[in-house]
């Protein structure tokens, strides 16, 4: 599993853009009668599932969104659309911290589903010999915890860097994303910034590097 990484809320990697006008997305899949129906989370999840696979980078995948977890981890089926439909993906590809990401799209489901198709486009790069995978990755965000080690987490959570504890890492955290997350009207790069330093307190608290 990407390290640092929550499954929900989403953990938006730091430096992608972000798109300001969303779309209705085309991705779906046929049913009884050759009718298409819009892909369900379910669905989605099965797509790029099946293309992380076949790239070759599906063990310890994370997909990162708003949506609230089962206990399984799979997001749950009785909730509606997050206000910030974004979607990033992180894995691990020859030994290389990875991420994509798409918040194009007004549903989280199709947002995934761009992702995957993303996936298949990269699987054909090689495949072709015009190009490698590391020509194709050169230009996305890597793992952003790995970028954002240097963040003074004390200032952003707003506590004592030598009095602090995980507990007190975690009530802080929890009492910012009351104001900051993005279903609750905040900013979802700030919210990034929050967990990003929050994951960074308990590192140094475990005496990780």
């Amino acid at each position: 599993m990407a390290e640092g990484v929550n499954r929900y809320p989403l953990s938006w990697p730091v430096g992608w853009l972000r798109t300001k006008c969303r779309q209705r997305a085309t991705f779906g899949k046929k049913s009884a009668g050759d009718r298409k129906r819009s892909l369900s989370i379910e669905d989605a999840f099965r797509r790029l599932e099946g293309e992380l696979q076949r790239l070759g980078a599906a063990d310890g995948a994370v997909v990162s969104t708003n949506l609230r977890l089962r206990l399984d981890g799979l997001p749950r089926g009785d909730q509606g659309e997050p206000s910030d439909t974004g979607v990033a993906v992180y894995f691990r590809l020859k030994k290389q911290d990875r991420c994509l990401a798409c918040d194009r799209f007004y549903r989280v489901a199709d947002n995934i589903a761009a992702i995957a198709a993303h996936v298949e486009a990269l699987r054909a790069i090689e495949r072709y010999g015009v190009g490698t995978l590391d020509q194709a990755f050169a230009g996305y965000t890597a793992l952003p915890s790995r970028v954002n080690d240097a963040i003074a987490w004390w200032d952003v959570l707003r506590i004592e860097r030598y009095k602090a504890t995980p507990d007190s890492v975690n009530a802080a955290f929890k009492a910012l994303a009351l104001t900051h997350h993005p279903d609750r009207g905040g900013n979802t790069e700030l919210m990034t910034k929050i967990t990003l330093a929050r994951d960074a307190a308990l590192r140094e608290l475990r005496g990780e590097k």
